[in-house]
C-alpha cells in the first residue's frame, strides 16, 4: 500500500513530498519498502532521488540480499556512503568482490554497529576485522564464517576492543589454534553462541577454557572438531548450566559417555543417543524397526 501510495503521488501533485521527511517520510513510511524498491523509486524524480539518498543515510541496518545476488560494486558504495548511523550490517552476498578497499571506509564511519555479517567474504584480509575491533566498540554478533583469512593476530585485535560480543561465528576459519580461541574467551566473557565448526586445530584446551570463562554460553557448535574429547565436553557440562544446544557432529572422541550429562539436562545434541542410533541404521537397512522391549 505504500509503494502504490507513493507512485500515485508525484511531486507535481505537491502531496507526499510536502510532508515533513525527516519526521514522516523516512521514519514512517520509506522504512516500510524493500530496499529494492527504495532504489528504484529514485528514478521517479530529482525531489524522489533526494529522498531516498536521506533515507539511505539515515538507514540503520542494510543487508545486501534485500537489493538482490549481484549487487554492483559501485552501488554498494554509492549506497553507504553517507551513512554514519548503521547499526546493521549483513554483506555475504557480496563475497564474490568485497574488499578491504570497499568495507574499510563503512567501517570506519559507523562506530554504532553491533551486527556485522561477513559470511564467505573471502576476499577481505586481516585488517577488516583489526578496523572492525577499532571501530565498533559496541559490537555483539560478527560472523567471519568461512573466511580463512582470519589469523590470531587480528582475532587478538577483536578480542582486546570488543568485549561486549555475544554471538561469533568462526565457522572454517582454519588459520585458528586453541591459543587464539582461549584469548578470545578470556577477554569475551559475555558469549552466548560460539561456532568453532570444520576446524581441526581446535582442541581440549580451547574448550574447556570457553567452558571456564563463558558461563552464560548457550550455544556451541564444535561439528567436524576432530581433536575434541571427552573430557573437555565433561568440563563444559559442569560449568556452563546454561546451554542449550551442542553439535559436536564428526567429532570422533567424543562418546556418549560425556554427552549423556548433558543430555540429561535437556541439552539439544546432534549426536542420537546408541540405541537410537542403531535402531535408525537398522530401519534403513531392513525397512522397519523392530520392537524391543527396553525394561529388559
Amino acid at each position: 500500500a505504500p509503494w502504490r501510495l507513493m507512485m500515485s503521488l508525484t511531486p507535481s501533485r505537491g502531496c507526499l513530498l510536502d510532508l515533513p521527511w525527516e519526521d514522516i517520510l523516512v521514519p514512517h513510511i520509506l522504512c516500510h519498502l524493500p530496499l529494492q524498491q527504495l532504489l528504484s523509486l529514485q528514478r521517479v524524480s530529482k525531489s524522489f532521488q533526494s529522498l531516498i539518498q536521506l533515507y539511505l543515510a539515515n538507514m540503520r541496518s542494510f543487508d545486501s540480499s534485500q537489493i538482490g545476488p549481484a549487487i554492483p560494486r559501485a552501488a554498494f558504495v554509492n549506497l553507504l556512503k553517507d551513512n554514519e548511523v548503521l547499526q546493521q550490517l549483513a554483506l555475504q552476498n557480496c563475497s564474490d568482490w568485497l574488499t578491504d578497499k570497499e568495507l574499510l571506509p563503512v567501517i570506519g564511519q559507523n562506530h554504532h554497529l553491533h551486527q556485522i555479517q561477513l559470511k564467505g567474504c573471502a576476499q577481505l584480509s586481516r585488517h577488516a576485522l583489526v578496523a572492525i575491533s577499532l571501530s565498533c566498540p559496541n559490537l555483539r554478533q560478527l560472523s567471519l564464517a568461512h573466511c580463512e583469512w582470519v589469523d590470531s593476530l587480528s582475532l587478538r585485535s577483536l578480542a582486546d576492543h570488543c568485549k561486549a560480543l555475544e554471538a561469533v561465528d568462526l565457522t572454517a576459519c582454519r588459520q585458528l589454534k586453541d591459543e587464539a580461541i582461549c584469548y578470545l574467551v578470556q577477554k569475551c566473557r559475555r558469549l552466548k553462541s560460539l561456532s568453532l565448526a570444520v576446524n581441526a586445530n581446535v582442541g581440549d584446551v580451547a574448550v574447556e577454557e570457553i567452558a571456564k570463562c563463558c558461563p552464560e554460553l548457550e550455544h556451541l557448535d564444535l561439528t567436524g572438531c576432530l581433536r575434541v574429547k571427552n573430557d573437555s565436553i565433561r568440563v563444559l557440562a559442569e560449568y556452563c548450566p546454561k546451554l542449550r544446544s551442542l553439535k559436536v557432529k564428526h567429532c570422533h572422541n567424543v562418546a556418549e559417555s560425556s554427552l549423556s550429562i548433558l543430555r540429561s539436562r535437556g541439552v539439544e545434541l546432534d549426536v542420537e543417543p546408541p540405541l537410537q542410533r542403531a535402531l535408525v541404521l537398522l530401519q534403513d537397512v531392513v525397512g522397519f524397526a523392530p520392537f524391543i522391549n527396553l525394561q529388559i
